[in-house]
C-alpha cells in the first residue's frame, strides 16, 4: 500500500473524491488498498487515482450511472504516453483478457465503487442484468497512425499529456461491415439506435471505437472526424411508427408516423469517436449511452498527474 501511495505522490489522508450523493469521500489510502487487492503494480496508481477523480465529475452523474436498473459498464479510456509506458492494451483483443494493466486498473475502480462508495449489488447497485464489463473494463486508444487527432487532444489537451476518460456504456455492440465508409457509418448509426435501446429514455452520449481496417477505410475516405460524427448521428433516426409499435413512444400510430423520424442522438458533440483494436478484421465496437438522463453520463476527461 505504501508503494502505491509513493507511486502516486500522495499522502494517505489525501481526499481524492467527494461524493455528496453518498455522503462519502475517498482517500488515497483507500484507493491504494483497493488497487493492491485488484493486482495493480505501483506504477498503475496515477491512472487509478485519475479514474477515481473522474467518478466525482458532476457531469458524469455517478449515482445515476452506478445505481440504476440498466447497470451500465464504466469504461476507462486512457490516452497519452502513460498508456504506452504501462503497456495498456490498445490493439488486439481490446476488450478481452490477457493484459495485466487493463485487467487490474479496471478492477481497482470497481473495487473502489464496491468498498469505498458502497455500490453493492442488490443494495445500492440495483442493476437488473448488469454487464460483464462491471468486473473490469479499461482500454487505451491506439494513437499510432491515427487518421485524426486522438480523443484527449480533441478535448483540448496536448499530445504529450496523459488523460483518463470515463464512458458509461449500456452495452457493447460489435459492428461487422465490409462495405464502403458510408455503409459502415450507417451500420454504426443503426447500432446506436436499435429499437430495444434504453437510449430512447433520454438522449445521452455514445461512443464508437473503430478497429484497424475500419480506421484505414475512414482514412482513405478523407472524411474529417466531425463529418463522420455528424453522418453517424444523422443516421440514428427511427420511424416514429416503429417506436410506437415497440412501446418506446406512447400513443396511437398516425399516417404521419410512418415517415417521421425520431433520433436516439440529437447532438453530434455527444458522440465520442476513437480508434483502437486489432489491425485485421472489418470490425468495430459501438457503446450506446446508458439512457435515462441528459444530465448524467457525460464523459469526463481528466489529466493524469505524476504520469512520468
Amino acid at each position: 500500500v505504501q508503494g502505491m501511495l509513493e507511486a502516486g505522490g500522495l499522502r494517505p489522508d489525501a481526499v481524492l473524491a467527494e461524493m455528496p450523493s453518498r455522503n462519502l469521500s475517498v482517500t488515497a489510502e483507500k484507493v491504494a488498498i483497493n488497487a493492491v487487492m485488484a493486482g495493480c503494480k505501483p506504477e498503475y496508481m496515477p491512472v487509478v487515482v485519475t479514474a477515481v477523480k473522474a467518478l466525482a465529475a458532476p457531469a458524469f452523474g455517478l449515482h445515476h450511472v452506478a445505481s440504476g436498473h440498466s447497470g451500465p459498464t464504466i469504461v476507462i479510456v486512457v490516452n497519452g504516453p502513460i498508456a504506452r509506458k504501462l503497456g495498456i492494451n490498445a490493439t488486439n483483443n481490446l476488450f478481452g483478457p490477457g493484459v495485466r494493466a487493463n485487467a487490474t486498473i479496471g478492477r481497482a475502480l470497481r473495487l473502489v465503487l464496491l468498498n469505498c462508495l458502497r455500490y453493492r449489488p442488490g443494495v445500492s447497485d440495483r442493476a437488473t442484468m448488469g454487464t460483464p464489463g462491471k468486473y473490469t473494463c479499461c482500454i487505451a486508444e491506439n494513437e499510432d497512425g491515427h487518421p485524426w487527432e486522438p480523443w484527449h487532444v480533441e478535448r483540448g489537451f496536448r499530445p504529450e499529456d496523459s488523460t483518463v476518460t470515463l464512458v458509461a456504456a449500456s452495452t457493447m455492440i460489435q459492428i461487422w461491415n465490409t462495405g464502403n465508409h458510408e455503409q459502415l457509418l450507417r451500420s454504426v448509426g443503426d447500432a446506436l439506435a436499435f429499437l430495444g435501446s434504453i437510449a430512447w429514455m433520454g438522449q445521452t452520449p455514445g461512443a464508437v471505437i473503430f478497429g484497424g481496417e475500419h480506421t484505414e477505410l475512414l482514412r482513405a475516405s478523407g472524411w474529417s472526424k466531425d463529418r463522420v460524427r455528424e453522418f453517424v448521428v444523422a443516421h440514428t433516426g427511427r420511424v416514429i411508427a416503429d417506436l410506437k409499435r415497440c412501446g418506446q413512444i406512447d400513443g396511437d400510430i398516425t399516417a404521419e408516423d410512418e415517415t417521421r423520424l425520431h433520433y436516439a442522438m440529437d447532438n453530434a458533440e455527444d458522440l465520442m469517436l476513437m480508434c483502437a483494436g486489432g489491425r485485421i478484421g472489418r470490425l468495430s465496437m459501438v457503446l450506446p449511452g446508458f439512457g435515462g438522463s441528459k444530465a448524467a453520463g457525460r464523459s469526463p476527461t481528466i489529466l493524469v498527474e505524476n504520469a512520468t
